[in-house]
């Protein structure tokens, strides 16, 4: 996927060009991927530029390196301000996708990462549209199981972490599907590579629980809430391989997938093949939340200008 990145990024503390940008290559971050990173959507709806949920993902964002004791040496504040003046500063006015990353920088090969070791943080932007077919995609169960919290904390979006994923995301395209799923050491439904999964069962929203290796996702939370608006409960249990083979429908969360039918589980269909109802209504009331036309949601956006 080639990106067109933000001629202006910001660099510890500062806004430099792209091209300014560099680390060494005795970065800690590039033997051993101790790099801590967001996702964010902003979203121009033809007269600003929303930043969906700003705020949560910045809380995220520092609590992932607290598990590994990576240091963000920057308040919120000046995070969120990064974040908005990296698109002044771009001019951005159409959606785009922010990410915010911080990593260990000269440490030499020492595997003791404390709160004293050397860190940097950078963000950058490009526009970005659809990640999947919103009609809906084929997925496949992955072999490779999500790895377990007893082994790292699945709750922090850490770049390590997503090797994992990298594994799943290559099987599944060899085996000629759009993503996978993965299920974690107990055989039980885990996420995708990037994504939360639901299953609809019986007009009733049903997602793992955090304790079946899930990452703690901002659109799952967004999309539980607007579901309960919308009259239909979600539940956080255990889904095994079976039950999602047999769900009327199935659909992906995540910021830059944002929400994806699932239409099809190894080669069988979900549903009848097609987007099921209730995900065409999440996913409608979603896009009025990120796009600021929702009046019950504004405080999950941040306007630019």
């Amino acid at each position: 996927m080639k990106l067109a990145i933000s001629k202006y990024v910001w660099f510890d503390g500062k806004f430099v060009t792209y091209e300014k940008a560099h680390v060494p290559i005795t970065t800690h971050a590039i033997h051993y991927g101790t790099s801590i990173f967001e996702g964010i959507r902003a979203y121009w709806n033809g007269k600003n530029l929303n930043i969906f949920r700003l705020n949560d993902h910045i809380k995220r964002f520092r609590r992932s390196g607290q598990f590994y004791s990576i240091s963000l040496n920057y308040t919120d504040d000046q995070i969120f301000d990064a974040a908005i003046n990296l698109c002044k500063k771009n001019k951005i006015r159409r959606s785009c996708y922010i990410r915010p990353f911080y990593f260990v920088g000269q440490y030499g090969i020492n595997l003791h990462v404390t709160p004293s070791a050397p860190t940097h943080a950078a963000m950058f932007a490009f526009p970005f549209g659809d990640l999947f077919n919103k009609n809906g995609i084929s997925a496949g169960i992955s072999s490779w199981r999500k790895f377990s919290d007893l082994s790292a904390p699945t709750l922090a979006k850490m770049g390590g972490n997503y090797l994992n994923s990298i594994l799943a995301t290559q099987e599944c395209k060899r085996n000629g599907y759009d993503e996978a799923i993965m299920l974690d050491i107990n055989g039980n439904v885990s996420e995708a590579p990037g994504e939360n999964v639901f299953i609809v069962k019986n007009n009733t929203l049903i997602t793992p629980p955090l304790s079946s290796s899930a990452l703690e996702g901002i659109t799952r939370d967004s999309v539980m809430t607007l579901a309960d608006e919308l009259g239909y409960s979600t539940i956080e249990k255990e889904i095994t391989r079976s039950q999602i083979y047999l769900a009327d429908e199935v659909f992906l969360t995540g910021t830059a997938a944002e929400i994806i039918p699932i239409i099809n589980i190894d080669g069988q269909k979900v549903g009848d093949g097609r987007t099921g109802n209730i995900t065409k209504q999440i996913l409608d009331s979603y896009n009025k939340a990120a796009m600021g036309t929702d009046q019950n949601h504004q405080d999950w956006i941040t306007p630019v200008y």
